[in-house]
């Protein structure tokens, strides 16, 4: 079964309620046969990584740099 990784940095409520927002709209009905992989910016590890076919990241963008944690 194809495996979507979905890392996140959510440090604040509006952040938070966005990643809920695409993880719901992922885990959604209409969308059969793919495994939602939830994982937070510093405990992904790279066998989360390895294992998984798509990738979807979440973070804050600050003076257009992403989050230190999820780099």
């Amino acid at each position: 079964m194809p495996r979507l990784l979905v890392v996140h940095h959510t440090p604040s409520p509006a952040l938070q309620e966005m990643f809920e927002a695409a993880v719901s709209g992922a885990r959604t009905d209409e969308i059969t046969g793919v495994e939602v992989v939830v994982r937070p910016a510093l405990t992904a590890a790279a066998a989360d990584v390895l294992a998984a076919g798509g990738y979807l990241l979440g973070t804050p963008a600050n003076i257009g740099y992403m989050s230190g944690a999820l780099k």
